[in-house]
């Protein structure tokens, strides 16, 4: 006798207010869905090879797509064919139990939400019901177009294709025994780090296996086909085998529709929500044995994939691209949209079956079980061991904040510093010495280990990604690159500051430091000459979280990485040189001048000229400035040099969106010490690098006279003094200036 309902409902649950179709019970609901198959106190299905558990899976998959495309549908907006493609294999995830998902799809984000309104996680924001997640959709302090961490249950933000799996290898890494499913799409395959960074990881962390890539091959990107679509099967399997992927799993609809000339559809990637019920069901259990399978390889130790082929869109209002996206014309109110909803609409006894499994799934809604749902326990760090430098010396402010970057590391075994360039040419061999390069290949001589912290990869987004994936998800990290590259790396750090910027808890900020600035790089031309991204750091400053520092020396650079090591959910970014340089402050003022956002660093005794202020943001460019100062100090002008450390204090605070971020940070400078900083007769704004990160005082100065002295472009050249004289950055350029502005 067919097992009953737990319960029978007359009326839909509370939470379907708003589902505009209901449909009739599927064959077998009674035998297959008479109570949920994840067991109250269990977190996953007992058997994945039971009927039950293919059934309520598949079901799982349909709510999935109806919610997703009637809150697409409520605004004419939203990306629904991406997901509905996916759906099966992420019902079967979570009927396993494995709930802390991510993905590389900032596009599946209307599927991930509606996971997260089906296991009740969205009622931490007042989402309770459909009506309330459409209304919400989209909106202002609801849910954006694209996947933010700061949603309830979710663990990571994507948008930017390419960034989704180093969420998933961070997590792996902090969480041990945990598995940390990341869904990719065929479109972004097109991007070449994906598959690349990961086998970076594998080599570097071979124990870390506890990731699964799921690859949703669904034969399109965007707006056209995918440039994998033409792939065979054994082709995909080779291609992920030779990223030294040990299992494969592929589970391809096409193998359970009927035969062409009996009704199945052409081509190679089907729609499997057309399939007669029976072989839906046998899809679904395929998907999830298969699941099951790569997740316990992958948590044993193997390095594993699951690939699930089939058509974009299955299961919605059209398929292939033109699935991806809807428009204002594709409302609830349009044929091709209701048409679709009816097709997927579900009993009322189902959409209870399907709520009662998600909110069991892996202990509990995402919101209270996600990882990222809480603050990561990190090591105390203590008082920072600084090495005071006297004025009298000169010092690589490289190498000394390389030894308490090592000395971080020692304290925090989870510490983990990356570099594509290397530690070494950016004067941090320091770090090297006392962390080690992690690599399989043991050799003192470069200072490899397999468990060193030190991860190098030649690649910036693989070293930007997994640092800020582990910042992100509550670990100390460290970005190290010359600012030249940096930009092939910045969009994941900009994904994630952003994401800190909404997060509803406390985690480290993600710090990074780039040496081997444009003055510095002669010999090596224009291709290690690109200090413009320091423009795109001072855009960014506004945003209300993210630091742009500019240590002027030895001393200074310690306190910035003492400051920017101490923060949380926010992103510092230190500038230095790697050469030998003057110091200027003591450890006191440096760390009152990155506190404050600038000090002075030199001030004439007297003058009978004038005043000249040089607001400078930098460490090499110093050097013209203080012989520009002895040329004017001849003249008769009284000179104060003053160090612009940390232009985001200096902004009023109505410039930045400070209050509208976690941690915030109102700490600006008051006018009046503002004025005695910068006050003068004429005031010359100096950069090694573009002007834009001292837009702050040339908003705020009183001074009328003033300029600025900045990067032009790049030039081969036999040293930094010719690359700044190619720039206009010399001692007799700054002088005139002053000489013609006075």
């Amino acid at each position: 006798m067919a097992a009953m309902p737990d319960k029978i409902h007359s009326t839909p649950p509370a939470f379907c207010a708003g589902i505009q179709y209901y449909g009739e019970a599927w064959p077998g609901f009674a035998e297959h869905a008479g109570r949920a198959a994840i067991a109250e106190g269990s977190k996953a299905v007992a058997d994945p090879r039971s009927a039950e558990a293919a059934y309520q899976t598949l079901l799982m998959a349909d709510a999935l797509r109806y919610v997703t495309l009637q809150v697409c549908g409520a605004k004419g907006s939203g990306h629904p064919g991406g997901f509905a493609s996916s759906a099966e294999a992420y019902a079967a995830l979570v009927m396993l139990g494995h709930t802390n998902i991510v993905t590389e799809v900032g596009h599946h984000a209307p599927g991930f939400y509606s996971a997260m309104f089906l296991d009740t996680s969205l009622e931490e924001m007042g989402i309770r019901t459909m009506t309330d997640m459409m209304a919400r959709f989209r909106e202002k302090h609801g849910l954006l177009g694209h996947l933010s961490g700061a949603i309830p249950g979710l663990l990571a933000p994507a948008g930017p294709l390419g960034q989704g799996q180093h969420f998933a290898m961070a997590g792996a890494l902090l969480h041990p025994g945990t598995l940390f499913p990341v869904t990719i799409g065929d479109g972004g395959m097109g991007e070449p780090y994906v598959l690349n960074s990961m086998m970076h990881f594998h080599t570097a962390y071979p124990q870390v296996t506890n990731f699964l890539p799921v690859l949703i091959w669904n034969g399109y990107s965007q707006e056209h086909h995918s440039m994998v679509s033409r792939m065979s099967n054994e082709e995909m399997i080779a291609y992920w085998a030779g990223h030294g992927f040990d299992e494969v799993v592929l589970v391809d609809a096409k193998t359970f529709d009927l035969p062409e000339n009996e009704g199945g559809q052409h081509g190679a990637y089907v729609d499997s929500s057309r399939f007669s019920h029976g072989q839906r069901l046998a899809f679904a259990q395929a998907v999830l044995e298969g699941i099951d399978y790569a997740a316990r390889s992958a948590l044993s130790g193997k390095l594993t994939a699951f690939v699930l082929k089939q058509l974009k869109g299955t299961g919605v209002h059209t398929l292939g691209a033109k699935s991806h996206n809807l428009y204002p014309a594709d409302t609830l109110d349009a044929a091709h949209i209701k048409e679709g909803l009816q097709r997927r609409a579900l009993n009322p006894e189902a959409w209870a079956i399907v709520r009662e499994n998600f909110s069991r799934a892996g202990g509990g809604p995402a919101v209270k079980t996600a990882v990222t749902e809480h603050v990561l326990e990190i090591a105390p760090l203590g008082a920072f061991p600084v090495k005071e430098f006297g004025k009298d010396e000169k010092a690589v402010p490289a190498t000394a904040m390389g030894a308490l970057a090592a000395w971080v590391g020692q304290q925090d075994r989870r510490f983990v510093v990356t570099n594509a360039d290397g530690n070494e040419a950016s004067a941090m061999k320091n770090i090297n010495d006392a962390l080690k390069i992690r690599h399989p290949t043991v050799d003192p001589l470069y200072n490899q280990e397999p468990t060193g912290q030190v991860y190098e990869p030649l690649n910036e987004d693989a070293c930007a990604g997994l640092a800020a994936g582990l910042a992100l998800f509550g670990s100390r990290a460290l970005w190290l690159s010359y600012e030249s590259f940096a930009i092939n790396g910045w969009p994941i750090v900009q994904t994630v500051t952003q994401a800190m910027a909404e997060l509803r808890r406390k985690t480290p900020s993600i710090v990074c430091m780039f040496t081997a600035g444009a003055l510095e790089q002669g010999r090596n031309g224009w291709t290690h000459q690109r200090p413009e991204i320091e423009n795109y750091f001072a855009a960014q400053m506004r945003n209300g979280n993210v630091y742009t520092l500019f240590p002027c020396d030895a001393n200074a650079i310690q306190a910035a990485y003492e400051y920017a090591t101490q923060s949380y959910n926010k992103g510092m970014v230190i500038i230095a040189s790697k050469s030998p340089l003057p110091v200027y402050m003591s450890m006191a003022e440096a760390r009152d001048a990155v506190e404050k956002g600038a000090a002075t660093i030199y001030e004439s005794k007297s003058g009978t000229k004038g005043t000249v202020v040089f607001a400078v943001t930098g460490d090499m460019v110093l050097l013209p400035v203080f012989a520009a100062k002895d040329r004017l100090e001849a003249e008769g002008w009284r000179v104060r040099i003053v160090a612009v450390v940390n232009p985001r204090r200096l902004y009023r605070a109505t410039d930045v969106a400070w209050d509208t971020v976690s941690e915030p940070d109102n700490a600006f400078m008051d006018d009046d010490h503002f004025n005695a900083l910068f006050d003068a007769d004429v005031l010359l704004a100096v950069s090694g690098g573009p002007s834009a990160s001292l837009e702050p005082v040339l908003l705020r100065t009183r001074a009328a006279k003033r300029d600025t002295f900045a990067w032009k472009r790049g030039e081969t050249t036999a040293s930094p003094a010719e690359i700044m004289d190619f720039n206009g950055l010399t001692a007799e350029a700054m002088a005139n200036r002053v000489r013609a502005l006075g």
